[in-house]
């Protein structure tokens, strides 16, 4: 195939499937947590890491995931701390983070505002080896704690009051929820870009709630959503010449729409056997008995 014929198509196509896996294995259990827009406001934290990374010549990758994660746990500290002010904190936070990050990129002798657009939007032609060596690892991280410690992510998602009676360190697995979405935003920037990737955490996972009807069932879904819209998306861009962070996020959004729409029969047709099985039990059981069932001797 001629896509697989160069060298950057090769590195992006791996990096989307890396994101693609990563980004709604996160989303799942911000999502259960109610807090959607939380990549979104780790995306723009991460811009001063990236402008940063310009300003002292590292990789903008890694010193991206180091202020994310440090913004990432500043935003769960104010979660659980903050009262009437926690909000305008993290409003302060964000604008900060981006502010910062255009700012330093300017500084810097290499970098430049189209610099930062790459990161912003996401480019196909930009993931290097060492940005894809850089996002393998991370990627490999968040899988492991996803994966790894899903029972107890899902039960401080679903219900902290809960998981604190029964004894699971819930302010430290809160904090590492934030910071494996930090490390996500930090994967997924390259292809997605730091202002959509939010999107692709957060639709996969909608999608997928749309016709699974457990924790199990949505995890896997989303993650099999993601990898099929990321990698569609990487290829539309390569042929199309369009942005690759918006033609994924849009890809996932029709399938969020498609499977919508498929959800009302396959509910109705759900509710249908329900109704007769609940039927068929009442004329089973042995305290529901009819008019000629009695025997008079």
């Amino acid at each position: 195939m001629e896509i697989l014929e160069t060298a950057f198509m090769q590195r992006a196509l791996i990096a989307a499937v890396l994101v693609g896996i990563t980004a709604p294995a996160v989303g799942v259990y911000l999502v259960q947590r109610r807090q959607a827009l939380l990549g979104d406001g780790i995306g723009h934290v991460a811009m001063t890491g990236v402008g940063l990374g310009f300003l002292l010549s590292t990789n903008p990758i890694w010193m991206a995931t180091l202020v994310s994660v440090v913004g990432a746990v500043a935003m769960e500290l104010i979660r659980a701390y903050g009262r009437t002010r926690g909000d305008i904190a993290l409003a302060m936070l964000f604008y900060g983070g981006m502010a910062g990050g255009v700012l330093l990129i300017n500084l810097s002798e290499s970098g430049s505002t189209a610099n930062l657009s790459s990161y912003l939007f996401g480019s196909l032609s930009t993931v290097s080896d060492e940005d894809l060596t850089a996002i393998a690892l991370l990627a490999a991280f968040v899988v492991l704690v996803s994966l790894g410690l899903r029972r107890q992510l899902f039960a401080v998602s679903q219900d902290e009051e809960f998981a604190r009676v029964t004894g699971l360190p819930v302010r430290a697995l809160n904090l590492l929820i934030a910071v494996t979405a930090a490390v996500t935003v930090s994967v997924a920037m390259r292809v997605v870009g730091l202002l959509l990737v939010s999107a692709l955490m957060v639709v996969p996972v909608a999608a997928a709630q749309q016709i699974a009807r457990s924790f199990r069932a949505t995890f896997a879904m989303a993650v099999v959503i993601g990898v099929a819209v990321a990698l569609a998306g990487t290829t539309t861009s390569y042929y199309q010449d369009v942005p690759p962070g918006a033609t994924i996020v849009l890809l996932a959004i029709a399938v969020f729409i498609t499977l919508t729409v498929l959800a009302v029969p396959l509910a109705r047709r759900r509710a249908r056997t329900m109704e007769t099985s609940a039927a068929e039990c009442d004329v089973d059981m042995p305290g529901n008995r009819r008019s000629g069932d009695d025997v008079k001797v």
